[in-house]
């Protein structure tokens, strides 16, 4: 029984590991590649906040 649950342990370690290494390769080929580009924003302006309007907004009108 002792070394059942030491070959399952042994099984759920080497998954840990694969994950980790999976996970690394994509943090890499993510940093390679550089960062998304942003879409259109014009010069000095937020980009997290361009086109967002101040003020109460319309109702939806799956609302009704």
């Amino acid at each position: 029984m002792a070394s059942n649950t030491t070959f399952a342990k042994r099984q759920k370690e080497r998954a840990r590991q694969d994950k980790q290494r999976e996970k690394d390769a994509k943090r890499k080929q993510r940093r390679a590649e550089g960062p998304a580009p942003r879409g259109d924003v014009a010069p000095g302006e937020d980009p997290d906040i361009a086109g967002i309007i101040p003020g109460p907004q319309p109702i939806p009108e799956d609302d009704f």
